[in-house]
């Protein structure tokens, strides 16, 4: 289905197609599933085939919307394996996230929203106690390398 943009709506998948495919479903650990309906898969395995389904397109940016949901810790270093790899190619991976305790992990660039941008740069610089207060309202507890981040609860 990856491929499907390339090839119109008249063209068929020829071996090259089919090639890039397997090889995409190899990336993200799921060969082994190639000959299953989508339907037949765990909520995690699907993620994966989603992903395999990006990969093929050998797009210059990935938009992505909760890759980690509904996911098992393995799956989600494959994932996260993946997305540091586009990256070092030259990719660009925008991912919506909502787990505060990876994210810093996980990005390098974090953009906080509450209806409109509160904060955007560079985790080091952007994911702050103080931004996370005004996206939050003050009604989130993080832990940082197991300590939580004193006046993000409300007080």
């Amino acid at each position: 289905m990856g491929l499907y943009g390339r090839l119109g709506w008249i063209r068929r998948p020829g071996q090259s197609e089919r090639e890039s495919a397997m090889h995409a479903l190899e990336q993200v650990g799921m060969q082994d599933f190639a000959d299953r309906q989508i339907s037949q898969l765990s909520g995690g395995q699907q993620q994966r085939t989603f992903l395999a389904r990006a990969l093929v397109q050998d797009a210059r940016i990935y938009l992505m919307d909760e890759p980690f949901a509904a996911v098992d810790a393995v799956t989600e270093r494959a994932i996260i394996t993946i997305l540091r790899q586009l990256r070092a190619r030259g990719k660009t991976v925008v991912v919506v996230h909502h787990d505060l305790q990876t994210a810093p992990e996980y990005f390098d660039w974090v953009t906080l929203l509450n209806v409109e941008i509160v904060a955007t740069g560079p985790i080091a610089t952007t994911f702050t106690p103080d931004n996370l207060r005004q996206t939050y309202g003050g009604r989130v507890a993080y832990l940082h390398e197991g300590q939580r981040i004193a006046g993000l609860e409300e007080e």
